[in-house]
């Protein structure tokens, strides 16, 4: 604004300020908001639709009689030539849509319209090292700040009406392999997020800062060993927070050069006052170079929001030898048995396993394959470990044999990798995005050095079908039974929405958006994007009618590690459009 040097008169002064004041509250993202975002139809302001991951909505004006009339009302491209792996979820708040891009981009997008309102482009040095394409999965809304992570592993927190950088920070060192892409997550006034970079050897770590100015407040190394602390006015405050003894489940120096990163972020549950986290692989792959668990790596962990430390673990991959990781979404949710209320939490691992834990102590309730084939177990034990087949564990290189490359299912893409699946509260069933692949898996030799890929392995991933590799399934979570299921020629790669309409969205890599009856698995409505659907779709309400929306944006892990499975889909177009839809008013059929 331009002073002039007049003087205005006091009562007109003080209505602006009332005004501008009023307008602030109006659209401030508050925790308590947060909290119940799960409930609110209006507005997205939590990846996830919820602080506990459900990706439930409770609207059902649209639903399975009348998804036939929904209609696409706007498209935006997100333009240049940084067309691909479009993974983010987008947040709402007040007729505004909040999306990010791939190579570390936010736009603010009039909701009704398209329209943008404004656009931030990160500078991004030469020399980042994503392993698993340039994406980013979503931003945060905390106040009038709308936070993200950056491939230079950055958190950038820009004003919501101008996309100006309000506070900026640096999270890690991109140079020694660290990165950012999972949505950040707000807890009553915490941001925390987790670090991606397992490939390159980092050291996993889960940290909270203040989300109104970026001041960190705790550190929690996700490798035994490590010390965790709290902050206090930018100084430690505390001696640490025990990281279990180093060298315990790790053979001598490798902890320091562990991984377990967990890059896919996590949920909280208010109920436990829990964050929910999973942790990627150990480092390297080679498992025959770190005997035992390797905790806390390809495990699911619940910590303590005030301070980090961690209150309960379960390891789903313990000695992990096939990059099967542990980050899948632990997803919050209840169920009777037996007349008595049971706290648990649903996750998909990689390994091709669904677990169901118990959430307030860790405790493992029952697990099984979800999956067709798997190779690297025999099944799990009565505490949910599994039962190895060392068959199927690949060869040690020191070995005569040199390293004996052998067959093993799922491939290290997982039964199920980063896309989240969704929780019904009307059907008591997780959606779940999985493939069926596997893959030839070989050791080699391996050594650290900062910044470059730390694996020590080599292999080949197959589809183990001709006819198809994505299968959507419908999963109940009390028996173990695939309720039903939904082949797809190309692998899977994109969340999935449930609502109270009896739908099921999700997209796939071929370009559709798809709509199934989430009692009986019918597909009843599909629309092309023109590019393959890795991002996870939204609905909501506004102005009394019902919308959708979704990314549009192949790309990501598959096309980049994909091995046979790569000539599947080598034709896809890649792409950069966010989709929006709606059901018309005058079009609503009553159920």
């Amino acid at each position: 604004m331009k002073h002039t040097g007049l003087r205005k008169p006091f009562a007109l002064t003080a209505l602006c300020a009332a005004v501008a004041m009023s307008s602030l509250h109006a659209w401030a993202v508050t925790d308590q908001e947060i909290l119940n975002d799960a409930k609110s139809t209006d507005q997205i302001v939590t990846n996830g639709l919820g602080l506990q991951g459900q990706r439930y909505s409770t609207l059902d004006t649209l639903n399975t009689n009348n998804i036939n009339q929904l209609r696409p009302v706007w498209g935006f491209s997100l333009g240049g030539e940084k067309q691909r792996g479009q993974e983010a979820q987008p947040l709402i708040k007040d007729g505004v849509m909040y999306i990010t891009g791939s190579y570390s981009r936010v736009y603010a997008l009039d909701a009704r319209t398209g329209k943008e309102l404004w656009q931030y482009d990160a500078r991004l040095p030469d020399g980042i090292m994503p392993c698993c394409d340039v994406i980013n999965r979503g931003v945060a809304l905390y106040g009038d700040l709308v936070i993200f992570g950056t491939l230079d592993a950055k958190l950038v927190a820009l004003n919501k009406d101008t996309g100006k950088v309000v506070w900026k920070k640096t999270v890690a060192d991109y140079k020694a392999g660290y990165s950012l892409t999972a949505a950040p997550l707000v807890v009553n006034g915490k941001l925390i997020t987790g670090v991606s970079g397992g490939e390159f050897g980092v050291v996993g770590k889960i940290e909270a800062y203040d989300a109104k100015n970026g001041e960190l407040l705790w550190t929690r190394p996700t490798v035994e060993g490590h010390m965790g602390y709290v902050w206090k006015d930018g100084k430690k405050v505390e001696s640490g927070i025990s990281g279990g003894e180093a060298g315990k489940t790790w053979p001598g120096d490798l902890w320091k050069t562990g991984g377990a990163a967990p890059w896919l972020g996590g949920y909280y549950d208010p109920d436990t006052d829990s964050l929910l986290f999973g942790t990627g692989n150990p480092a390297p792959w080679n498992s025959h170079l770190r005997p035992g668990d390797n905790l806390y790596s390809s495990s699911r962990l619940a910590l303590d929001p005030n301070d980090g430390s961690i209150k309960w673990h379960f390891q789903s991959t313990p000695h992990d030898g096939w990059d099967f990781d542990g980050v899948n979404e632990l997803i919050s949710f209840d169920y009777k048995d037996g007349g008595k209320t049971i706290k648990a939490a649903g996750t998909a691992d990689r390994n091709g396993f669904f677990y169901v834990l118990d959430r307030t102590n860790g405790k493992f309730i029952r697990g099984f394959p979800f999956v067709d084939k798997i190779t690297w177990a025999k099944g799990l034990d009565k505490t949910g470990r599994p039962i190895y087949d060392e068959a199927h564990r690949p060869g040690n290189p020191a070995d005569a044999d040199k390293g004996k490359s052998v067959f093993v299912a799922p491939s290290f893409l997982g039964g199920k990798n980063w896309m989240p699946m969704a929780y019904s509260q009307d059907t008591g069933l997780f959606y779940v995005p999985s493939n069926e692949w596997g893959m030839d898996i070989w050791n080699e030799g391996v050594s650290y050095k900062k910044g470059a890929a730390y694996l020590g392995a080599g292999f080949t991933i197959k589809p183990l079908n001709d006819d198809f590799i994505g299968v959507l399934r419908a999963i109940d979570p009390k028996t173990g039974k695939e309720v039903w299921r939904y082949n797809n020629y190309a692998p899977l790669w994109g969340g999935v929405l449930a609502t109270k309409g009896n739908l099921v969205f999700t997209g796939n890599p071929e370009g559709y958006l798809m709509a199934f009856d989430a009692k009986t698995g019918k597909k009843v409505y599909e629309f092309n994007t023109g590019s393959g659907v890795i991002g996870s779709p939204v609905t909501w309400e506004m102005d009394g009618e019902q919308y959708v929306s979704v990314l549009s944006g192949w790309g990501g892990a598959v096309p980049l590690w994909g091995g046979e499975v790569a000539k599947r889909v080598k034709d896809f177009n890649q792409g950069g459009m966010v989709w929006t839809f709606k059901l018309p008013k005058d079009l609503v059929a009553k159920r």
